[in-house]
Formats: structure tokens, C-alpha cells, sequence
């Protein structure tokens, strides 16, 4: 069957030494290079971007990544390479590799959620690489996002009178250091019940329902990529989360050398919006802005696309117009 953009290339490139899956939509090669980073980490937004965001084809060449270790790219992945250092170098080399076949020696970010640290270390760190950068669910501290959203959570749960809510909450007990008691078992728990007082979507609504059915109903993803999601998921958040959680961006990464954009839901409680205005006021950048979605949670982009997308082309194509890719 063939696609109805000129650039449709589903592949797999080596990237620290693993084979890992991407997915690039088109419609003409003088268009800047718009890359997705997922959160998580090990969920990948390939199923996502394919049937709700590839109108951005029009402006940007658009490219899904499945980073190490999930989807596409969990085969084969050792789990001593599920670091935060490694996956900044895989995301470095894939923008080598998109600037080789795309043309353009920058790219622009979107990350969203855990993507807007592993954006953030990227910009900081190869800020050669990146044209402008734009957060969604941006994340500030991680001890600090932890220990506020799980408080949101028992709050509700409290309001609502729930009991087994308030006593599975109290059984995973508040986060140390950012981190639950296992790990994934009771991120796991803390997250759907966010999920199911509004914490993550504005619509609120059942964790499973939101977040995994898409994947599993999405032909844009084989049999095998989503054995690898489901796999991959439970294995970067217990490899990755007690080290990826020890951050303070607003100590210590708020200079960057491109423009820097933050659109947050202000209903947000997974990376709770209340984090993000001294962050904000920290940034020093070429260019910055924080743009509020008022009935939006932890992905505007989902909740309010209409406004996202818009806000989105006019922010990175304004910096490709003054400085082309």
C-alpha cells in the first residue's frame, strides 16, 4: 500500500551499538527535522504520532524514535546501557544520522514527560545538534515531582473518601529520594491512581484504558514491537528510575544556546505544573517562553492538539525562518 507522503521510511539504525527502530513521514526534504522524545522511560509515542500529529508533516519532516530497550528497539539491548548518559549519546548519533539523510545539520525537539530530561541533558550538552527545544510535561526535580503528585494523589483519594485507594497509597508509602518501594510495582500504583483523580489527564479516566490499549490496538507497531513494549516498559523504569529521578534542573541546567519553550497543562500532577515557574524565570535562553493549557494535564498535546500544534509551528518555524537548518 503506498503512503500518501513522499517521505515514509520505517527502519532500524545502529545507534550505540544497537539496532534501534524510527519512523520518518515527509513531504519535502527543505523542511526542518521535527524529532519526538517519549517518555517513560520505555514508552514509546510511534502508535501515537502515526494517527493523531503527522498533520505536522506538512511543515516538519517528522520523526518517532523507540529509544533502547522498548518497542522496536528492545531486542538485544544490554541493561547495563539503560542510562541517562547513553541515551543522550543515542540521541546525538541519531541526530547525526538524520542530518545525513535529511540534509540538515539540526534538528527541533518535542519531549514529553522523562523526554524533556533526556531533552533538556541533549540541548545542554549538544547544543550544536538542536535548532530550538520545546518541553511537554516538563520535568524539574525529581524528588520534588515525586513527592508533590504523590500527596495530589492521597488528597484526592482522601477528598473522595476511598479507602482502598487511601490504603493502597499508604501501603506503597510517600516516595524516598523520589523513589517507591519496588520501584516499578509502586510507581505503578501511585500512577493509576494520578491517572484516575485527573492528575495525568484533565478527562481523568482509567491508566490502562489511556495508556496501554492504544498501544495495543495500533497497526503502526508489529506483534513483535509490542511484546517489546510491554517488556521494555517494566525494564527501563526498574533500570533507569533510581538514577534518572536524582535531577534539579533548576540547579544546575537552566543555560542554554537555543530557544528553550515549556508548554505545560496546568492541571498537570504527574511533573506538577506548581514546579515550573521558578525554573522558568531561571532559563536563560537565545529565546523562551511558558505557555499554559489551561484544560490540559500532562500531555497538551493530546488534550489540546489544536492549540499545541499551532503554538508549535509558529515557535520552530520563526527560528528556521531567521536561521535555516
Amino acid at each position: 500500500m503506498s503512503s500518501i507522503y513522499p517521505i515514509d521510511r520505517k527502519e532500524q539504525v545502529t545507534l550505540g551499538g544497537l539496532r534501534q527502530t524510527i519512523h520518518i513521514w515527509g513531504t519535502s526534504r527543505r523542511n526542518p527535522v521535527l524529532l519526538f522524545l517519549h517518555g517513560g522511560p520505555g514508552v514509546p509515542d510511534r502508535h501515537s504520532i502515526a494517527k493523531r500529529h503527522l498533520d505536522l508533516a506538512s511543515a516538519f519532516t517528522v520523526v518517532a524514535w523507540d529509544q533502547r530497550g522498548t518497542g522496536g528497539s528492545y531486542l538485544g539491548c544490554p541493561l547495563e546501557s539503560l542510562t541517562l548518559d547513553q541515551l543522550v549519546s543515542d540521541c546525538a548519533e541519531l541526530i547525526g544520522y538524520l542530518g545525513r539523510t535529511l540534509g540538515k545539520g539540526k534538528v527541533y525537539l518535542l519531549g514529553s514527560s522523562w523526554g524533556t530530561e533526556l531533552g533538556t541533558v541533549v540541548c545542554a550538552r549538544h547544543p550544536d545538534k538542536v535548532a530550538g527545544y520545546i518541553g511537554c510535561g516538563q520535568v524539574v526535580n525529581g524528588h520534588e515531582n515525586e513527592a508533590r503528585s504523590y500527596a495530589f494523589t492521597l488528597e484526592k483519594a482522601t477528598e473522595a473518601g476511598n479507602q482502598e485507594d487511601i490504603e493502597t497509597l499508604r501501603r506503597i508509602g510517600p516516595p524516598v529520594d523520589g523513589q517507591y518501594t519496588p520501584v516499578f510495582e509502586g510507581l505503578m500504583a501511585q500512577r493509576q491512581l494520578l491517572s484516575k483523580y485527573g492528575g495525568h489527564s484533565a478527562s481523568q479516566g482509567d491508566y490502562f484504558k489511556n495508556m496501554v490499549l492504544p498501544i495495543l490496538q495500533s497497526p503502526e507497531m508489529t506483534p513483535l514491537e509490542k511484546w517489546g513494549v510491554a517488556k521494555g516498559y517494566q525494564l527501563c523504569l526498574t533500570r533507569m528510575w533510581p538514577t534518572i529521578v536524582h535531577y534539579d534542573f533548576l540547579r544546575d541546567m537552566h543555560t542554554f544556546r537555543m530557544p528553550y519553550y515549556i508548554f505545560q497543562g496546568r492541571l498537570d500532577q504527574n511533573t506538577p505544573a506548581s514546579l515550573i515557574q521558578d525554573y522558568y524565570d531561571a532559563i536563560e535562553a537565545p529565546d523562551k517562553d511558558l505557555v499554559w493549557f489551561e484544560r490540559s494535564a500532562h500531555s497538551p498535546l493530546g488534550e489540546e492538539p489544536k492549540k499545541f500544534k499551532q503554538l508549535l509551528r509558529e515557535k520552530f518555524l520563526a527560528i528556521e525562518k531567521e536561521n535555516p537548518t
